[in-house]
């Protein structure tokens, strides 16, 4: 049998409402609430070495979390600092900078940056003279990939970048851009407060095609207050048709305002109803399909020859902190406050803070708190998540071979929910491949869930969003 990856996805109601359930969202695996407080730098640096020695040519992957936003958006969950005073950029840039260097230095030059990425808060809160300065102090630290090789991108917010910003970031050296919309509708945009025309982000997009930019993303919101089907499929007609990006995130907006303090100025009873929300969901895989686009998976849509399409179909796709990616070789190296490494066999995160963030880079040393090295099991394991997440299906004979174990057996417990979920419609298996259905690669999550040893025997307390 093939091992090309099918692309097509159906919206099968039974099946949804059956296992929409919280869930995490497989970033990573473990994931990241059963990190240790207590791994401290030097475990890191141990895990550099091992990963280093391991693979001395391995490409790296950086992310540089910019916390700052200039007025907060109700529906976000991201760590950031809401503020309008731009010089409290500063120190950050200043200790973001140390660490960099001390980074750096961990590193072997000839390790190329494959990817680069800038998230937050808002990475266009800095102006172009502090991104500049960012992408120099980087490439003083790190050999940068030339630019036709490497992915460097950048989130930006429409409102943030006047006529020319977004040119003089292709010169500094970005060539992929993530634009943040959510939603086009006045009211929805009042009750999350952010207001952003469609003329607005369309200037931007279109100032991006013509600097040169080779991939363009789009961010979208379902589930926000006020949101209807008519008025959020207006929303995807519009993306398509004026802004038509290479990719879309189309988001399920989680309400955990026990969580997130801005959440709590959302009315419940101003949300879409669930049966609302979810026909918004069908509504929008059905536009963004039938205008060509392909279900790459966990809210992600691309055209079919873009890299991420092109990679899935090839088996080559990965999935990290950053979403999904086509560089599953690299070790991603994340920088900044709360930003969070995955290198070898450990994960590393920064504190959260910018007090406490700033007190362990001025005291001369890296900003970690808390991470873990994986166990043989955890390898496996995410290997197997990894797989299922990104190809939507698995070789039983393949799998043992490129682990070392006997699948059925290593995974005896988890082959009684293989089957279960085969009777309900969510998997077939023809005794070696393990295929997810069209109807099942929606609730992805579900199907990676009975393979977490730690979701099912560790103790944990935080709530995960629904998986749809």
């Amino acid at each position: 049998m093939s091992s090309v990856v099918s692309q097509v996805v159906k919206f099968d109601r039974e099946l949804i409402d059956r296992y929409n359930v919280s869930g995490p969202r497989y970033t990573s695996y473990p994931t990241a609430p059963h990190f240790k407080e207590g791994f401290t730098p030097d475990d890191f640096r141990a895990g550099v070495a091992r990963s280093q020695a391991a693979d001395p040519d391995k490409p790296l992957s950086l992310y540089f979390h910019i916390p700052f936003c200039d007025t907060v958006c109700y529906y976000c969950a991201c760590n950031k600092v809401i503020t309008p005073v731009r010089e409290k950029a500063v120190p950050y840039l200043e200790n973001l900078f140390k660490e960099i260097e001390r980074m750096g230095r961990l590193f072997d030059r000839k390790r190329k940056v494959a990817q680069l990425h800038l998230g937050g808060g808002t990475p266009t809160y800095l102006d172009n003279d502090q991104l500049q300065a960012l992408w120099d102090k980087v490439a003083e630290n790190f050999t940068l990939a030339p630019d036709d090789e490497g992915e460097y991108s950048i989130e930006c917010d429409p409102r943030e970048l006047p006529v020319g910003a977004i040119a003089k970031l292709r010169k500094t050296g970005f060539n992929r851009l993530s634009v943040g919309l959510q939603d086009l509708d006045p009211v929805v945009q009042k009750a999350v407060n952010r207001v952003q025309s469609l003329e607005l982000t369309k200037r931007v997009v279109d100032e991006a095609r013509e600097a040169g930019y080779v991939s363009i993303n789009l961010d979208l919101i379902y589930g926000l207050p006020f949101q209807t089907e008519a008025g959020f499929a207006n929303t995807v007609e519009a993306s398509i048709r004026d802004l038509d990006p290479d990719r879309l995130a189309v988001f399920n907006y989680a309400h955990l305002p026990q969580y997130f303090m801005p959440q709590r100025r959302i009315n419940d009873a101003d949300l879409p109803h669930p049966d609302v929300k979810l026909k918004i969901l069908e509504n929008t895989i059905n536009q963004l399909t039938d205008a060509g686009h392909v279900y790459i998976g966990m809210d992600h849509f691309a055209k079919p020859d873009d890299e991420l399409a092109m990679a899935q179909r090839n088996g080559v796709l990965h999935r990290n902190f950053q979403g999904y990616t086509t560089h599953a070789e690299c070790d991603l190296v994340s920088m900044g406050a709360t930003s969070i490494s995955q290198i070898g066999d450990i994960y590393a995160q920064n504190r959260k803070e910018l007090p406490e963030y700033y007190e362990l880079i001025e005291a001369g040393d890296l900003a970690i708190f808390k991470g873990m090295r994986l166990s043989d099991d955890d390898m496996i394991r995410r290997d197997v998540i990894m797989r299922l997440i990104c190809d939507f299906h698995l070789d039983r004979a393949a799998t043992s071979e490129r682990l070392g174990i006997d699948f059925s057996d290593y995974f005896g417990a988890e082959e009684a929910d293989v089957k279960r979920m085969v009777g309900e419609g969510l998997l077939t298996d023809d005794g070696n491949r393990i295929e997810v259905t069209p109807g099942g690669r929606l609730l992805i999550r579900n199907i990676c869930m009975p393979f977490d040893w730690h979701l099912r025997n560790a103790q944990q307390t935080k709530t995960f969003s629904k998986t749809i």
